[in-house]
């Protein structure tokens, strides 16, 4: 807690920090608004913008200057921190704020720098859904062998980005593993919402079909072993379309979201803690709202009641003791309802071994490795034989 009154405004810190951001840099962008914390977390938003962007052009125009000395990685690793800062601090304003797209455009262009210096092995895709198309990065592993390496799609929650997917590192823990990642701005989220103003919608088996759809066409990609991941609405997202896509030979609820409308009703009475400030401007933007009855009517289905039953592959929940937005009850819930998964796991993290705020964001990248862990040993299972998975169809809902 950073700011000691100011919840949200105090993740985005440990998430910068956990993240790959410097301490240094990330207590020069927030001392100017320690005051400013305290009024709450709407006011003063955007005082907290200019306070971070401040950070982070300085390291941009450092940046610069390593880049015409040659000194490239120096210079990618500067655009990768200030992009990061920028991200964070965008994340934070109101959807009404004018400079909202221009500033998650700077963020997406000084992560595509730090890839080109860098040579990381990303590529910006787009994937065709219903006219349009949903932008993601693709991650490419190497192949220890040669053949054609596991996929994971990994989905946003309710406010993150792929960018944000890209700085936890578990894309990278995954290529160290041998499985390549597909990050998606999916409707709802990033740069789907931003840039092209695609809107949520509870029936996520309808966009993880059309992903798959491209991801099946990849080369180097096995299409016979593609998993899903989502955290933190994406514990809703995730689960949901793993038990109707029937592609998808396992799934990973990084922070389970059992009963997202229930939440809702309770945020209306305050309880529990909000994930981004100007709270309900942001959800009705999210589901391109005109008002709150419209926006529970549109969100109403957003449970996995009577639905987790239908996961037949195996089925990984994770939720931090303590976290503060979605009752650790949630992830009891889905695990105790999930009775078809072969193998089904809940993976709670207490103290003192951490992990156990929000989506584990306190020690993200402990959690991350359990994470890909899980994964590789169970994709390698899947590959043995030792687990079978269904046949691959869509089953209907």
């Amino acid at each position: 807690m950073y700011f000691p009154t100011n919840y949200v405004w105090s993740m985005s810190v440990v998430a910068t920090l956990n993240n790959g951001g410097f301490i240094d840099e990330v207590d020069r962008a927030c001392r100017p608004v320690l005051e400013a914390a305290k009024n709450g977390d709407d006011a003063g938003t955007e005082e907290l913008y200019d306070a971070w962007v401040a950070v982070a052009d300085r390291l941009v125009a450092t940046a610069e200057d390593d880049e015409r000395r040659g000194r490239t990685q120096g210079a990618a690793d500067k655009y990768y921190r200030s992009s990061l800062y920028v991200s964070q601090a965008e994340r934070l304003q109101s959807p009404q704020w004018e400079g909202r797209a221009q500033a998650y455009q700077k963020s997406i262009d000084l992560l595509l720098k730090h890839v080109q210096l860098g040579g990381v092995p990303v590529t910006p895709v787009e994937i065709p859904y219903e006219g349009s198309s949903l932008p993601g990065y693709l991650y490419q592993a190497e192949s220890v062998d040669g053949s054609p390496t596991p996929l994971m799609i990994q989905f946003n929650g309710l406010d993150s980005t792929k960018e944000m997917m890209y700085y936890s590192g578990f894309p990278a823990m995954l290529a160290q593993r041998g499985i390549s990642t597909l990050m998606v701005d999916t409707p709802g989220s990033g740069e789907a919402l931003r840039l092209r103003g695609l809107t949520a919608r509870y029936d996520t088996e309808v966009w993880a079909g059309a992903i798959i759809d491209y991801a099946e066409a990849l080369e180097g990609i096995d299409a016979e072993q593609i998993g899903l991941v989502g955290w933190s609405l994406g514990g809703y997202y995730a689960p949901r379309a793993a038990a109707f896509e029937r592609r998808i030979k396992l799934v990973v609820a990084w922070g389970a979201n059992h009963n997202w409308a229930e939440v809702q009703h309770k945020r209306l009475e305050r309880e529990g803690e909000n994930p981004v400030p100007h709270y309900w401007d942001h959800v009705y933007w999210v589901w391109g709202a005109k008002d709150q009855q419209d926006f529970f009517e549109r969100t109403g289905n957003m449970h996995l009641n009577g639905v987790v039953e239908k996961i037949q592959v195996p089925f990984l929940i994770t939720h931090g003791v303590n976290d503060r937005q979605i009752s650790v009850d949630y992830a009891r819930q889905s695990y105790d309802q999930a009775v078809n998964s072969p193998q089904r796991e809940l993976r709670l993290f207490d103290e003192p071994e951490g992990g156990t705020e929000h989506i584990s964001i306190d020690n993200m990248p402990y959690v991350a490795g359990y994470i890909a862990d899980w994964i590789a040993e169970t994709f390698a299972k899947l590959r043995t034989g030792e687990l079978s998975a269904p046949e691959a169809e869509i089953a209907t809902s």
